[in-house]
C-alpha cells in the first residue's frame, strides 16, 4: 500500500509530520524483520522443548545403566537380623548368600574409673597437708598399656577442676570430667576406646583422692558358628566376609539368625526408578503429539522426525523379550505392563512376589553374561540415543542452534540497514518539510512583487500557482 499526502494541506505552511512519516515508510519494508523474529521465537520454543526431553532421557539411560550394571542394585545383597535388639548387620558387594548363627555374650566396653566424693570440692587441693605435690599413675590399655605419670602440683592441677583440664589437654584417648552431687565431688575417667584397648587403672597414688576399682575395658565377646570370637569394638568386620556387624546389647542365651541374600528392596527401588524415568520421556514425546483444542494445533516439535524415531526406538527396547529364563523373558512376566499410551504401569504385589520367589531370574532377566539382558539391551540402545554428537535430540538442538544464529545475524543486518535507511529519510524529509514551511512567505514576496509590476501601468492577472506533491 503506497504512501499519499493531501496537496491541500501542504501549502498551509504547517509543513509535514517528518517522525510519523519515516515510520510509515519503514514499516512498510519491515514486514520481513517481524517474519523473521517470529521463526526465532518458535525456534526457541522447540529448543527449550529439546533439552527438557533430552535432560529426561539421560535420566533414563542413568535408570537403565543402574540396571545393567553387574556390581550395582540387581546385584546387591541384604543381611537380615533374627533379633535386631541384638544385633544388625550390613552386606557389601563382597559378602556371600548364607544363613549365620550368632551368639552375643558380651559388649566391649569403655574402661572407667573414678574417685570417691572429694568433700573439698571441685576447686579445693587435694595434696595431702603440708606437701606441695604428688604423682598419679594412670594405665591405659590394660598390662600391656601405657602408663601416664601425672605429677601433681600445688596452684597447677591439685584440684578436680584443674586436674580434669590437664588430662584432658594431652591426647591420652581419656576424657576427665567431675562430677558434683550433694554428697560431694568426684573425678571421673573414661576411655575413647573400647575393650582391652581402653581399660584403664590407677597403678600408684600419693594424693588425698581415692579412686574405686576401675570398671569396663572388656572386648566384644560372640560365636558366630559356633566359633568364638573377640573384638575391641560393637563394629566387627571381617569375622564373616563382607558383612559388619553391628552389636547391640548382650544375650548369651539367644541364639541370633543372620541371613545374607538378595536385596529385594534395592532391585525394586531400581526397577520403579527405571519405570519412573522411562514414563517420563515417554510422557514428554506424547505431549507434542497433543492437538491443543484452541489452537488445533500439535506441540512446537510435533513435526520433528527425529522425536518419531526416539519414540518408536524406546518403545521397541520397552517390548523386548529373551528366551527361557523359567518363563521370566518380558516385563510383562514381571508384572510390568504396557498401557495404550506407551506408558508402563507396575504391579507390585506381582514383582514381589517374582522377587522373592526366583531373584536370581530378575537379575538374569535384566543382565546377563552374554550382555543380551532386557537391561544390556535398552543400554546400548540408549547410550547411543544420548550421544553428545550423534545423539538424535543433540542433532537437533546443534541444527536448531545454527538456526538461530543465522537468524540473529539476518535479524542485526536488517535492523542496522533500517537504522540508516531512517536516519536518510529524516534528513531528505526534514529538507522536504523545511521547503513546505516556507512555502507562504514565498507566496506572499511573489505577489508583492507582482502586485509592484502591476502599479508601473502594465496590466497583469495575478494567478496563485498550482504545486503539484510528488510525494
Amino acid at each position: 500500500m503506497g504512501i499519499s499526502l493531501n496537496p491541500s494541506t501542504l501549502l498551509n505552511g504547517q509543513g509535514i509530520d517528518v517522525s510519523s512519516l519515516v515510520e510509515e515508510v519503514l514499516g512498510e519494508s519491515s514486514g520481513q524483520l517481524t517474519e523473521w523474529q517470529n521463526e526465532q521465537s518458535t525456534l526457541q520454543t522447540q529448543a527449550s522443548a529439546l533439552t527438557s526431553i533430552n535432560s529426561d532421557l539421560s535420566n533414563l539411560a542413568t535408570a537403565v545403566q543402574a540396571l545393567s550394571d553387574p556390581l550395582g542394585a540387581l546385584a546387591a545383597l541384604s543381611a537380615t537380623s533374627s533379633d535386631t535388639s541384638i544385633l544388625t548387620a550390613t552386606a557389601g558387594s563382597s559378602a556371600s548368600a548364607g544363613t549365620h548363627q550368632i551368639v552375643v555374650s558380651n559388649l566391649a566396653t569403655a574402661g572407667t574409673v573414678y574417685t570417691n566424693d572429694f568433700t573439698g570440692g571441685a576447686d579445693t587441693s587435694f595434696l595431702p597437708t603440708s606437701t606441695t605435690s604428688g604423682e598419679i599413675d594412670l594405665q591405659i590399655g590394660g598390662s600391656s598399656g601405657t602408663t601416664q605419670k601425672i605429677t601433681i602440683t600445688a596452684g597447677n592441677n591439685d584440684t578436680l577442676s584443674s586436674l580434669a583440664s590437664y588430662i584432658n589437654s594431652q591426647s591420652w584417648g581419656v576424657t576427665a570430667s567431675v562430677v558434683t552431687d550433694a554428697t560431694g565431688s568426684r573425678l571421673a575417667l573414661v576411655s575413647q576406646s573400647t575393650g582391652s584397648m581402653g581399660a584403664l587403672a590407677i597403678t600408684s597414688n600419693n594424693t588425698s583422692l581415692t579412686f574405686n576399682t576401675p570398671t569396663g575395658g572388656a572386648n566384644a565377646q560372640l560365636t558366630i558358628d559356633g566359633m568364638p570370637y573377640s573384638s575391641t569394638s560393637n563394629t566387627i568386620t571381617g569375622a564373616i566376609p563382607g558383612v559388619t556387624l553391628s552389636l547391640a546389647s548382650a544375650a548369651p542365651d539367644t541364639p541370633i539368625e543372620l541371613t545374607v541374600g538378595t536385596d529385594t528392596s534395592q532391585i525394586a527401588d531400581a526397577i520403579n526408578t527405571f519405570v519412573s524415568a522411562y514414563n517420563q520421556v515417554i510422557g514428554d514425546i506424547n505431549q507434542q503429539y497433543t492437538v491443543n483444542a484452541s489452537t488445533n494445533s500439535e506441540g512446537p516439535l510435533g513435526a520433528d522426525s527425529s522425536l518419531r524415531d526416539l519414540q518408536s526406538s524406546l518403545l521397541s527396547d520397552a517390548a523386548y523379550s529373551i528366551s527361557g529364563n523359567s518363563g521370566y523373558v518380558n516385563l510383562a512376566s514381571l508384572g510390568i505392563t504396557t498401557n495404550d499410551d506407551g506408558t508402563l504401569t507396575v504391579d507390585s504385589s506381582q514383582l514381589n512376589s517374582v522377587l522373592s520367589s526366583n531373584p536370581s531370574a530378575v537379575q538374569n532377566f535384566f543382565q546377563n553374561s552374554t550382555a543380551t539382558g532386557f537391561a544390556n539391551n535398552f543400554n546400548t540402545d540408549v547410550t547411543a540415543l544420548t550421544d553428545p554428537t550423534a545423539g538424535p535430540l543433540n542433532v537437533d538442538l546443534t541444527q536448531n542452534n545454527a538456526e538461530q544464529q543465522d537468524l540473529t545475524n539476518s535479524i542485526n543486518n536488517f535492523e542496522t540497514q533500517l537504522t540508516a535507511e531512517q536516519t536518510q529519510l529524516t534528513t531528505e524529509f526534514d529538507q522536504v518539510n523545511a521547503s513546505l514551511q516556507s512555502y507562504p512567505l514565498l507566496l506572499q514576496e511573489v505577489t508583492a512583487t507582482l502586485g509592484t509590476l502591476g502599479s508601473g501601468g502594465t496590466s497583469t492577472t495575478s494567478t496563485t500557482p498550482t504545486l503539484t506533491s510528488g510525494l
